[in-house]
């Protein structure tokens, strides 16, 4: 069956062609900077044994024709791998919050669309990007299944004890205030294959490293039983541009000293801190760079970064009372020997025990690999994750 999936920001659309059959993907791009000065879009086709690649840029004033863009490319005679729209059995789409009510794949309807719509205060800028990617679809693929599958999902195994904020019942009773935790795609898709490759029920911590980051615990069952984003994604790790973990006086000694507004305090938090306010770069290999050339202020931040995820590797071996496995995955997580280094350094009293030599070796790897010592208790694994995929075998698990 083939299923496309949907990937909408408020700027762009990414898309998947998979065909479920299979497990493979026939096509995959990206369309950027809609509604912006040159939108451009990247169609990726794997057709007859050969793969197409077409690059074009043009004007793209929403996401509408964002999709009538990749539709035509789809169909095109000579680079398209479908004959028309209704070749598409299934579409699945990543909508980012589901709050308390989705924690399931779920077939869309005018309800389900109005019930992300009232989402959209937990998530300002994701949610409204994701309605807008469905309406869109909808239009074309007409005879489709639209299956919506949530970032949150994952995370809703987590108990009141983890979830739940200090604060009076009535804001989370009346208003939704509790963790959700987001990237439940990812996580859920990296644990999955680690317990296959290990062919054990483990105690697993899943560490998805990218310019957004999280981290979860993940029991014998497969079960999320805490995450490190909280409300929104801005909790947690140090990040590309959020700052993660942060003590809320902050914001109060912010307003008063600087006379700045929320919205002026949530962008410093969310679009200019993390890695970028530390070091004048939200890139990882920029960052990296400065690293290794002295700089200070760029060795302060990856000590920053592997220190936070070295706290909730502690807190999570706890929480899970042992651990068998952590998982690395993601842009950095798969990519970046240097942060898996600093983040698994001393700590053999866990049994975490990473080897030097395979950790550089096996950078941007095509499967499951470990990297711990062979004396060491706890593996250290890389598992390049698949969101689309995984989105798929849900979309199949659900309309069959």
């Amino acid at each position: 069956m083939e299923i496309l999936i949907i990937n909408s920001g408020s700027s762009s659309l990414k898309y998947q062609l998979i065909d479920s059959r299979e497990g493979v993907s026939k096509v995959k791009g990206l369309v950027d900077r809609i509604g912006i000065d040159g939108s451009t879009i990247k169609y990726v086709a794997l057709k007859n044994g050969k793969e197409t690649e077409i690059k074009k840029q043009l004007p793209i004033r929403n996401h509408e024709e964002a999709m009538k863009q990749v539709t035509d490319l789809l169909t095109d005679t000579e680079v398209g791998v479908i004959s028309n729209p209704d070749d598409i059995k299934a579409v699945g789409h990543r909508v980012v919050h589901g709050g308390e009510k989705f924690v399931q794949p779920t077939l869309i309807n005018e309800e389900v669309k109005k019930q992300i719509e009232k989402l959209i205060p937990l998530s300002p800028l994701h949610n409204p990007a994701c309605l807008e990617g469905i309406r869109s679809a909808e239009k074309i693929f007409k005879k489709a299944n639209h299956v919506a599958v949530f970032d949150t999902a994952f995370h809703q195994t987590m108990p009141s004890k983890a979830f739940r904020y200090a604060i009076p019942n009535e804001y989370y009773k009346d208003y939704g205030v509790r963790a959700y935790g987001f990237h439940g795609t990812s996580h859920k898709y990296v644990d999955a294959q680690a317990r296959k490759y290990l062919n054990e029920n483990i105690k697993n911590i899943t560490i998805h490293l990218g310019n957004g980051s999280s981290m979860a615990a993940v029991n014998e069952n497969g079960s999320c039983m805490d995450t490190t984003m909280g409300l929104t994604p801005l909790d947690g790790l140090v990040m590309g541009t959020r700052c993660g973990n942060i003590d809320a006086g902050v914001i109060f000694y912010l307003a008063d000293r600087l006379n700045l507004t929320s919205d002026e305090i949530g962008t410093i938090l969310n679009k200019k801190s993390g890695m970028l306010g530390l070091t004048g770069s939200s890139d990882a290999r920029d960052v990296s760079d400065k690293y290794f050339a002295g700089d200070a202020n760029a060795i302060l931040c990856y000590e920053m970064y592997a220190y936070r995820i070295k706290k909730f590797i502690g807190a999570y071996a706890a929480i899970l009372n042992g651990l068998d496995s952590i998982t690395f995955t993601a842009g950095l997580g798969e990519n970046d020997d240097l942060i898996r280094l600093l983040a698994c350094q001393e700590m053999d009293f866990l049994g975490i025990e990473i080897d030097e030599n395979k950790n550089k070796e096996l950078n941007h790897p095509k499967g499951v690999v470990e990297i711990q010592r062979d004396k060491s208790r706890v593996k250290i694994l890389i598992i390049p994750t698949n969101e689309e995929l995984q989105i798929a075998n849900e979309v199949v698990e659900l309309i069959g």
